[in-house]
């Protein structure tokens, strides 16, 4: 079992079928893009 997080907020992402256990990080996430949006206006 894998789990994808997010780099900047480290909130859970989702999960995936992996042989071994293993973090993957990834640079956005759906509340990551709604915060810089609000800030942004």
């Amino acid at each position: 079992m894998g789990t994808i997080v997010c780099q900047s907020c480290n909130s859970t992402i989702d999960h995936f079928e992996d042989e071994k256990v293993s973090v993957l990080y990834s640079h956005k996430c759906n509340c990551c893009d709604t915060e810089n949006h609000e800030q942004q206006k």
